[in-house]
Order: C-alpha cells, then sequence, then structure tokens
C-alpha cells in the first residue's frame, strides 16, 4: 500500500514538475528552473531574464568564430605580404577594383546587425513571431547581399582568374571564403526561422537565435575588413 502510494506521489510530483516547467516556475522543493526544463516562451524569456552569464552555446559560437577570424586574418596578412613584395599591385593589366559597388554592398550587409540584435531581444523576451520577423527581413537583405556579390565575383573571375597572378589567387581565395560564411549565416538563418515556426520558442532556441545573432555581428565585422582590403590598391 504504501509502495502504491509513493509511486502515485513521485508521478504526481513529476507532472507538478512539468507543468511548472511550461508555466517558467520552479516547484516547491525543487532548484529553480533551469534552461533544459524551460521548454515555452514564458519559461524561456524567464530563463533569459535571470542569465548571470553568457550559455554554453554562445560561447561554443564564439569559439568557433575566433578560429575564423584568426584564418581571414591570416588571408589578408597574406595579401598585404605580397602587395608590399609586388612591383605592381594589382598587376598589369587586371585593373584597380571598384569601390562604389562593394562599399554599398558592405553597407546593406552591415545593416543586418541592427534585425538580427532585435531578434536576439525579441527570442530572449519570448516573443517567437517578432523573433522570425526580424531574421526574415535580415535574411532578405542578405540573399540580396550574397546574389549581386556572385554576380560581381563570376564577372570577375572571367576577367582576370584565379590562376593568373598572386593578386588573383590571393583576391579569389580572400573574397571567395567570404562570400561562403554569408551562404552559411543565411543557411543558420533558415534553419533558425524554421525552427521557431514550426517548434516555437524554448531555451535552446532562445540560445540559438542568439549564437546565430553573434555569427552575423562577427561576419559583419570581418566584412568591413574584406572590404577595405579588396579596394586598398584604389584607395
Amino acid at each position: 500500500m504504501s509502495e502504491r502510494r509513493s509511486r502515485h506521489e513521485v508521478s504526481a510530483r513529476g507532472a507538478h514538475v512539468a507543468m511548472s516547467a511550461r508555466a517558467g516556475v520552479a516547484p516547491p522543493g525543487v532548484a529553480p528552473l533551469r534552461g533544459g526544463l524551460a521548454m515555452s516562451a514564458g519559461a524561456a524569456a524567464r530563463v533569459a531574464r535571470g542569465r548571470k552569464a553568457q550559455p554554453n552555446g554562445w560561447w561554443g559560437m564564439a569559439l568557433f568564430l575566433c578560429a575564423e577570424t584568426t584564418l581571414f586574418g591570416g588571408l589578408i596578412a597574406t595579401y598585404f605580404y605580397l602587395d608590399f613584395g609586388a612591383s605592381r599591385w594589382p598587376p598589369s593589366g587586371t585593373g584597380r577594383p571598384s569601390v562604389i559597388a562593394p562599399a554599398i554592398l558592405t553597407a546593406i550587409l552591415l545593416a543586418t546587425s541592427v534585425p538580427m540584435a532585435l531578434a536576439a531581444r525579441c527570442a530572449a523576451a519570448g516573443a517567437r513571431l517578432a523573433c522570425a520577423a526580424s531574421i526574415a527581413l535580415a535574411m532578405a537583405l542578405q540573399c540580396g547581399y550574397i546574389s549581386y556579390q556572385l554576380h560581381l565575383f563570376v564577372d570577375e573571375v572571367h576577367r582576370f582568374p584565379p590562376q593568373d597572378s598572386a593578386y588573383s589567387s590571393i583576391y579569389f581565395t580572400l573574397l571567395g571564403l567570404h562570400h561562403a560564411h554569408v551562404i552559411l549565416g543565411i543557411l543558420l538563418d533558415i534553419g533558425v526561422v524554421g525552427w521557431l515556426l514550426l517548434s516555437g520558442l524554448s531555451n535552446y532556441r532562445v540560445t540559438g537565435v542568439r549564437a546565430v545573432a553573434l555569427y552575423w555581428h562577427v561576419v559583419n565585422a570581418i566584412a568591413v575588413a574584406v572590404l577595405f582590403t579588396q579596394i586598398s590598391p584604389s584607395l
């Protein structure tokens, strides 16, 4: 009889914990709500407000971006090393790079940091649809950016192929890697928006939105460094 009562109490307690998790509060006698229990927008917002440190997923993205920033730093250093050692940069017949179009496109890409930052704030506040709409707005600008950049990239490949000179090789390596990171970011946007619309907002998805927003902030900062490296012969 006592064993049956014990099972009933455990079952009732489990149901109470689950209901409390959905509501975003800790049940009596249970430790304060942890991120893993926050399975609703309200619960995730409460966890986000109570955080005293960045979540592990955010730090994982930060470590990844440190490695990527180091990679771009090495490529930019290689570009200028080749520049300083060349008698003519770009080589004769290549022509100086355009300034206006890349600068305008980079400004558009930089502007996407605003809706991505807003998306992170909306996610932390539990506003699922506003978060998805902000990411979708940023994604529309990012798609426009990469579409035109790829058009310019293909045109330049036909005018001075990568195998023509050291300038062409490092130029297209640097731009190609940056374009690949933009495409990866767009794929992350699509995944997060689909996640939000199909499965709702939880603590894990709030962390995912914040990690993707961090990714774009760093990629946009790298875009500025790539732009000035790209147009440096024309400055």
